[in-house]
């Protein structure tokens, strides 16, 4: 009968729903290869959409945009996302393969005890340099002053490019300054507000899409970005053969570590798909992909034996226990210290 019914509907025209996973990410962040797969293994198609900052993505969501199932936010913005209603909490049974999260990476001050998000991956928040241009110039990339201060960016102006995210750039003027990068005091911010603007007329741009390629031609000299992007980009000029090598590293004054969590959108239009996308991706198989192939840090036990030994040596990936003290996560702002924020970045990105 429902052979007969199918064909009937073909016949006239009407042919079935398709079945889509729609996911919220940020680019570059998730192995095409393992899209692939994993669209082949549930005969569905995989369709993303991409942020460039976490303010972006919660805003979108908050005004109510729908249509997604699964989104990947940084630590500090889930509890906003709970708080408004916009996640609904995961059911634990259908996602056997949570075993192979490393523990350490449970349990955060985000979500306690993981009702609402499952550790997906991490990245480090650093620079990344045209390693020949800056040895030419005689820079050493390993200070946030290589971005901040006046007498070194008067070798590179107009050839860097900062995140377009608040938090981000002001945690690293704060760290540069010797604060804490989640400093809510308002003399420290005030600090990392003018050592930004002052800055600020040396950079080209402030850009959180672009800047894997932009580095990679030789158009920027420095970008300031996610390790993530910085791996792809090193291997971009490879595979060009550029006449430049590209780089990338952490700063003395410490770094932001991001770890991004998969959550299961209020309103999903496929939640069926949704928990077999989130299992698949914390197979140790499929979570090593990430990494080998777009250089972000895994917190999936299950991984480490399938991640390459180069990959694992760099430290801004796979940070050892030293580095990891100097790593900060950045706190979840909200009410005044967000609304403060907000006014300290107005007057930074209308600042001549």
């Amino acid at each position: 009968m429902k052979k007969l019914l199918l064909a009937l509907m073909m016949a006239a025209g009407v042919t079935q729903a398709e079945d889509v996973l729609h996911v919220y990410n940020w680019n570059n962040y998730i192995a095409p290869e393992t899209v692939k797969r994993f669209e082949q293994s549930c005969k569905c198609r995989v369709v993303q959409d991409y942020y460039g900052a976490m303010e972006e993505m919660l805003a979108k969501l908050s005004a109510g945009a729908k249509g997604y199932d699964v989104v990947v936010p940084t630590g500090f913005a889930m509890p906003p996302l709970i708080k408004q209603n916009l996640v609904q909490p995961l059911d634990l049974a259908k996602l056997p393969n949570a075993k192979n999260i490393n523990p350490a990476f449970m349990n955060s001050t985000f979500d306690p005890g993981n009702k609402f998000s499952l550790p997906y991956s991490f990245t480090t928040t650093l620079l990344g340099y045209n390693e020949t241009k800056l040895k030419e110039l005689g820079i050493n990339p390993n200070s946030w002053a290589v971005i901040f201060d006046p007498v070194i960016l008067a070798k590179l102006k107009g050839k860097i490019t900062v995140l377009d995210d608040s938090r981000e750039v002001f945690a690293a003027a704060l760290m540069y300054n010797g604060f804490s990068a989640n400093s809510v005091n308002p003399d420290e911010l005030k600090k990392a507000q003018d050592t930004i603007i002052k800055a600020k007329p040396f950079w080209a741009a402030f850009n959180g899409q672009s800047y894997i390629k932009e580095l990679t031609v030789g158009n920027i000299w420095v970008a300031h970005g996610y390790s993530s992007d910085m791996f792809q980009a090193v291997a971009d000029a490879k595979a060009a053969k550029r006449t430049f090598s590209i780089n990338f590293g952490l700063q003395k004054e410490g770094n932001t570590l991001s770890v991004d969590n998969m959550m299961l959108l209020k309103n999903a239009p496929r939640p069926d798909l949704a928990y077999k996308f989130m299992n698949f991706m914390l197979e140790g198989k499929n979570a090593a992909d990430l990494t080998n192939m777009i250089g972000a840090g895994n917190p999936n036990l299950a991984a480490v034996p399938f991640v390459k030994p180069e990959i694992k040596a760099l430290p801004s990936v796979f940070p050892d226990a030293a580095t990891m003290k100097r790593l900060q996560q950045l706190n979840a702002l909200e009410g005044k210290q967000l609304r403060e924020l907000n006014k300290l970045w107005t007057k930074v990105k209308t600042a001549k």
